[in-house]
């Protein structure tokens, strides 16, 4: 509980500091990741409910609930929330960054390339990265796109010796977002 409210004050703050600025929104974008090793069973998530703001300036905020991220195998998904992520005691991914000389009235249908730059905070930890990100219109959206990666031991995510050579050492993660417009009162 104090998490959550914590969670909407943060985002409330957010949002009030950025109320100047156009901002977009979705609570549907995709995050997949994927830490297979050749000759071992896949070991790949998506999570389809990630919800996501970006302003008109580049800020950019994104929050993944852990239990959102679906794998093929259950087993696989129970051992990734119960004995790696801890996800009842690490709830949620954040990201939160800025996009490098964005400017969304700039945008158009051709796919322009910026870096973004900011922070992970996963399993009590964080990590800044800064990785490249595609934006581009699609009608009266935005769509952007990302890859990178990350270590579980970035995060202190111990992978125990008994399965470390079926989980890859660098987690390759994508994600794809599109933004609608939040329309001023």
């Amino acid at each position: 509980m104090k998490k959550n409210t914590l969670l909407f004050l943060l985002a409330f703050l957010t949002i009030n500091f950025i109320y100047a600025q156009e901002r977009f929104v979705t609570k549907t974008g995709v995050v997949n990741f994927e830490a297979s090793v050749p000759s071992f069973e896949e070991v790949k998530a998506t999570h389809n409910l990630v919800s996501a703001l970006l302003t008109s300036n580049g800020d950019f905020v994104s929050i993944a609930l852990v239990r959102g991220f679906r794998f093929k195998v259950a087993l696989m998904e129970e051992h990734f929330n119960e004995n790696y992520v801890e996800s009842s005691k690490y709830p949620k991914v954040k990201f939160k960054g800025k996009i490098q000389n964005f400017n969304s009235s700039k945008l158009s249908d051709v796919e322009k390339e910026y870096i973004i730059s900011g922070t992970i905070s996963m399993h009590g930890k964080e990590k800044e990265i800064e990785t490249k990100a595609y934006l581009k219109e699609i009608g009266n959206l935005i769509g952007f796109q990302t890859t990178f990666t990350i270590k579980p031991e970035d995060f202190n995510i111990e992978i125990p010796s008994l399965v470390s050579n079926k989980i890859a050492e660098e987690i390759n993660v994508s994600a794809h977002f599109k933004f609608r417009e939040i329309l001023k009162e």
